[in-house]
């Protein structure tokens, strides 16, 4: 009885760990920008993109590349937005490949 309440003990405490150490990559998407980013992003580096909370002071767009690096971009930029046109075509292309009945 003692070793199953230890086991029990254990597998709580590895758990809080698991959900204390997590918590900070779950509040990385929902961060605001402080600043846009100057230059231009090449599309391929660009794997997926959201736009910022409206609790954010500024509005922006958030390009993230295949090495997980962020960028925070002007949402007026005509890059910006065509990358983001181009980025949604691609994803659409790439969903129809692998939805096909």
């Amino acid at each position: 009885r003692m070793r199953i309440l230890m086991s029990l003990l254990l597998l709580v405490l590895f758990c809080s760990l698991q959900l204390t150490s997590s918590a900070p990559h779950a509040l990385e998407s929902s961060s605001c920008c402080v600043q846009f980013y100057k230059k231009k992003i090449p599309l391929k580096l660009v794997v997926s993109f959201y736009r910022t909370g409206n609790s954010c002071p500024i509005s922006a767009i958030v390009f993230r590349t295949a090495a997980g690096r962020e960028f925070c971009l002007d949402p007026d930029s005509s890059w910006v937005n065509s990358h983001i046109a181009k980025v949604n075509t691609a994803s659409k292309a790439v969903f129809c490949i692998f939805n096909v009945n």
